[in-house]
């Protein structure tokens, strides 16, 4: 098998909880089980409103006395007063990291094992003074890494990874249908189980309260889904992130992120089901626009 690739992220930043409350702080705000995140496991999790739509998604690690939050670099400012407002007496400092660790992506070949990884999702371990794990999100997804920037790339080259470029990643995503972040999800307006969060294993059932809990229960148990974020082959000109989906004279879902011939969009099930049902095109912008549903997708 190949060895796999890195790419190193750089619109992705980290901030770092210290504290003797940082576990049980970050429980009662985000949407996955703190209490499982260990040195050995990794978690993906998300920041709602209050009305349960989403802020931010994130990852977070454990490394000795320290949780590291990895998420989009350009709003962890938001995201770190977001939380500081919620600070009140727990014993719990925030700081903003991302002068300091660089974020990796690996992927492809056997890149989680060339790190020491096993395949379990979310699993963690040591690496080049960081912390590599797989992403748990989908094991095909590959795995990540928190690494200090002045240790540069050496301990990747020396696992036998070939540097690739964001871009790469970024198709990979694409392909499996995967949301990054706000370039996917509108902020104060996207539900997490519109998006995968779901299968995605961003959401603990079991848990107890958290910001936004009970609308996204509700959403679950009442089955109130009528709207998919879906991987779509684009044949045409890339419509712009907004670009309106048509079928017909109708309105069936809005464009979001995407490169070359493929994007995600939101899609109104219905407007799907019916499209292929009489064999009639989704359309966007110039471009014709064809979706599919993803393997781990439950819908």
């Amino acid at each position: 098998m190949a060895a796999g690739s890195y790419a190193l992220l750089d619109d992705r930043g980290v901030l770092e909880v210290f504290g003797a409350d940082r576990g049980t702080f970050l429980q009662g705000l985000v949407s996955n089980d703190v209490q499982k995140l260990g040195p050995q496991r990794a978690l993906y999790a998300a920041f709602l409103t209050p009305q349960g739509k989403y802020l931010h998604d994130f990852f977070l690690v454990e490394q000795g006395e320290v949780i590291r939050i990895e998420g989009e670099r350009a709003r962890l400012p938001d995201l770190l007063r977001r939380l500081s407002m919620f600070k009140l007496r727990a014993k719990v400092a925030l700081a903003d990291a991302s002068e300091r660790f660089a974020v990796v992506a690996a992927f492809g070949g056997d890149a989680a094992a060339r790190l020491g990884l096993p395949a379990d999702l979310g699993a963690a371990a040591p690496f080049g003074d960081g912390i590599a794990y797989v992403d748990p999100r989908l094991a095909a997804l590959g795995a990540r890494l928190i690494l200090p920037r002045a240790a540069g790339t050496r301990a990747l080259d020396d696992a036998g990874l070939t540097r690739a470029e964001p871009a790469d990643y970024d198709r990979l995503r694409l392909s499996l249908g995967v949301p990054d972040g706000s370039r996917d999800l509108p902020i104060e307006k996207a539900i997490l189980l519109e998006a995968g969060f779901d299968e995605l294993n961003g959401i603990d059932w079991d848990k107890g309260c958290y910001m936004g809990q009970e609308l996204t229960a509700r959403t679950k148990y009442r089955g109130l889904i009528r709207k998919r974020l879906m991987p779509v082959k684009v044949e045409g000109p890339l419509p712009e992130s907004g670009t309106v989906v048509k079928l017909g004279d109708e309105d069936a879902g809005e464009i979001r992120s995407g490169r070359g011939d493929r994007a995600l969009a939101m899609l109104r099930l219905e407007a799907v089901s019916e499209a292929a049902k009489i064999g009639a095109p989704l359309i966007a912008g110039a471009a014709r626009v064809t979706p599919t549903k993803p393997d781990w997708a439950r819908f």
